[in-house]
Parts: C-alpha cells; sequence; structure tokens
C-alpha cells in the first residue's frame, strides 16, 4: 500500500518530479561521458601500443625477452602451430623476427627496430597494406622494406630511395643487407612508427643468418578480453623453452601509465560526484520545502511519522532509480557519436600527444559496464541523499510545517 501511495505521490506533481529526474538524469549523463572519454582513451592507447604490432599474448623463445638476443631465437614445429592455433579465443598467429639494425640512407643513420614479417599472414590479420601512406606493400619473395613514415622523414627517405641496414645475427654472424624501399608505412603510436622496419620474412631470415627460426609468436584474438586467461593457459601447454607473456607484462610501462591515470581519474571523478551530489541535495531539498505543509497535515490528522517518511524515501528511490535508467540510455547516444566521430586535436596538442606515443585522437568506450556502473552509482547517491527528508520528516512539529 505504501509503494503504491508512492508511486502515485511521485506524478501528483509532474513538475518537481520532472526536475528531479532531470537533475539525475543530467548526473548520469554527465558522469558516464566522461568515464566513456578516460576508458576511450585507454582503450586507444592499448589499441596503438598493443592490438597494432606488439600483440596481446607473445610467445618467445625461453629468455628472449630479457636479453634481446636472437640467440634464444626459437623453432616453430607443427606441433605448436597445431596447438597454438586450436587453442580456444586465438583467432590466428602471426610468426616474426624481431631485431635491431643501424639503418643508412644517404645522409643520416638512426638505430632501428627491424621485423620479419610474413606479408600475407600479416595483411590477412593486421591488414598491413592498409597501413601503407606512400608506395606499395611487398610480397613474401621480395627483397625490400616497408618504413615507418616516422622514421622515413627522418633519414629523408621515399618509396624507390634504398636503405642499408648493419646489424649482428644469430650466433654473432654479421647481418648486413641493401634494400630498395617499397613502401612508407604508418601506425597509430608515433613511437613505432619512427623507429619500425618491415622486411619480408625469408629474407629476414636470410639477413640475420637464421633459417627456419623465430624471436615471437603473435596471438591474435577476435576478443581481447580472452588474451589474460589464454596466456595463463599456454604457460602450461608449453615446453620449457617457450616463454608466454602478456601485454601487460611485456609493456608493463604502460600498464603502469594507465594503473597512474586512472587514480587521477577516480580523484577528478570524486570531485564530480560531489558537484552531482549538491545538484541532487537542492532539488531533494526544494521538494522537501514545498511539501511541509502537506507534510504537518498528515502528521495532524494522525498519520505515523515514520510512515510518512518512509513513504517519501520510498518516492526518492523510485526518482533516483528511474532518473538513473533515463541516464543510462540517454548517455549512449552521445557517446556512441564520440565514438563514431572522435575528437581530433590541433598541431600542438597533437605534439603532446605523440610524445607519450598516443595517436591525436579522442574518442569514447561504449563499453555497457561504464552505464551501469554510473547511473548505480549516481542512484546510491540520490538513495542516501534521502535519508536527509527521512530524518527531516521523523523530527518534524505539525503545527510549525504547516505555519511554514
Amino acid at each position: 500500500m505504501l509503494v503504491k501511495l508512492a508511486w502515485r505521490n511521485i506524478w501528483r506533481n509532474r513538475r518537481r518530479t520532472v526536475i528531479t529526474l532531470a537533475a539525475i538524469f543530467l548526473a548520469v549523463v554527465l558522469s558516464a561521458m566522461m568515464m566513456s572519454l578516460k576508458e576511450g582513451v585507454y582503450e586507444s592507447m592499448i589499441d596503438t601500443a598493443v592490438g597494432d604490432y606488439m600483440g596481446y599474448v607473445k610467445v618467445n623463445g625461453n629468455g628472449y625477452w630479457e636479453e634481446k638476443s636472437l640467440d634464444y631465437a626459437m623453432e616453430y614445429p607443427d606441433s605448436v602451430k597445431d596447438m597454438l592455433q586450436n587453442t580456444k579465443g586465438v583467432s590466428g598467429v602471426v610468426p616474426r623476427i624481431e631485431s635491431f639494425a643501424l639503418a643508412v640512407s644517404d645522409e643520416f643513420t638512426k638505430g632501428s627496430l627491424v621485423v620479419g614479417a610474413d606479408p600475407e599472414i600479416e595483411e590477412e590479420f593486421n591488414q598491413l597494406s592498409e597501413r601503407v601512406v606512400d608506395g606499395e606493400y611487398f610480397g613474401p619473395d621480395d627483397k625490400s622494406v616497408l618504413v615507418g613514415q616516422g622514421l622515413a622523414d627522418y633519414l629523408k627517405v621515399k618509396p624507390g630511395d634504398t636503405l642499408v641496414l648493419l646489424g649482428q645475427g644469430y650466433h654473432a654472424a654479421s647481418a648486413a643487407g641493401k634494400y630498395p624501399i617499397a613502401g612508407i608505412v604508418k601506425f597509430g603510436s608515433p613511437e613505432l612508427s619512427k623507429q619500425l622496419i618491415f622486411l619480408p620474412l625469408k629474407e629476414a631470415q636470410w639477413l640475420y643468418n637464421m633459417p627456419q627460426l623465430y624471436t615471437s609468436l603473435i596471438l591474435q584474438f577476435k576478443n581481447p578480453d580472452l588474451s589474460k586467461e589464454v596466456s595463463v593457459e599456454l604457460r602450461d601447454k608449453l615446453s620449457e623453452e617457450y616463454e608466454v607473456l602478456h601485454w601487460e607484462e611485456h609493456n608493463k610501462e604502460l600498464k603502469d601509465m594507465i594503473a597512474a591515470d586512472k587514480v587521477e581519474g577516480w580523484v577528478f571523478m570524486f570531485i564530480l560526484y560531489l558537484v552531482i551530489s549538491f545538484g541532487i541535495f537542492s532539488t531533494v531539498l526544494m521538494m522537501l520545502q514545498e511539501r511541509k505543509h502537506e507534510f504537518g497535515v498528515l502528521i495532524a490528522v494522525g498519520m505515523k511519522r515514520k510512515l510518512l517518511a518512509s513513504m517519501v524515501l520510498i518516492e526518492t528511490v523510485f526518482i533516483s532509480l528511474l532518473g538513473a535508467l533515463c541516464g543510462m540510455i540517454g548517455a549512449f547516444p552521445v557517446t556512441l557519436y564520440f565514438n563514431l566521430n572522435p575528437i581530433e586535436f590541433s598541431e600542438e596538442m597533437a605534439d603532446i600527444y605523440e610524445e607519450y606515443g598516443m595517436e591525436a585522437v579522442l574518442g569514447t568506450s561504449l563499453d555497457p559496464s561504464i552505464f551501469i556502473q554510473q547511473g548505480t552509482i549516481v542512484a546510491i547517491v540520490a538513495c542516501v541523499i534521502a535519508l536527509y527528508p527521512y530524518f527531516k520528516i521523523t523530527r518534524m512539529r505539525a503545527i510549525t510545517a504547516m505555519n511554514s
């Protein structure tokens, strides 16, 4: 009976209810939008630094990641290939050779990361050819290279020019080669573009004197959320000749950066929740003042104060839940728009982003948990604030309230 009466009271004064709903609605939209932007930045950072190149899970020869030496290269037998490809969640395996070499042009030299990659596999899983901004993609049997845009700008080279690579191969063998530049590739991470050189896998094996050997196997996922579970599973399945690294292990700098930024983000969110709380409290206070005379009359005719206070508490809870639900629904199209149309920064701001190895765009995340989380938090805040009129009514004097 009390619940039914509270629901009817909500719509007895529609204007007051709409004002309270609007306050909670805007609070949810604002908090969800802010958190969606932050999560969008994190997703962009992970996709740019991990998904575009490093992979969510890497399988290396045991000791390679710590030493970064080709002497820890590994074989890739059919038994391991079948086991990896049949692992639940893994959509593909990208074999690579990763090493360093001195890249030399006519005028400049720079230490670079040389990646021996199978052009067909890279195209199938990473669409590497779509990153070619000048020139053309290479083939499996070509003896040419793709150069990162940032590195090409530094070395003052373009497609058709020749690049000399000088390095050290497997078991201290000399590694030297002269290659025409087939194309220029651009990655979302400016840091990658400033140091990356792609070489066909067969040619990289010849250059570094390591036929049938590889340094890394990059595992591809349709659902990256499964990557951590898969990394744990593979550690038990693979022999000691291999080491399995989740991206949080082979890119600890990014993990620590995101963790530190999340702490800072929650400080800002706490301040936002305070602002939201005062906004909701003002609407609840307005409702209490407007209905003081009504409450005084009800108490005077014999209604128990706790019963009346409970009815008002239920009313506020109803409005809070309804406002939070509307806010979650209303926040989605806003975040969807900025997800499809991310904000692109000007040159000055873009330079700041590039210093941190990030793409200079700001998009939003559509993770449903963001909307549920923010709607729940704001609803809880509103319900806690509803305790104020509850305690106020339990101490209300009928004559004083009727004369207000």
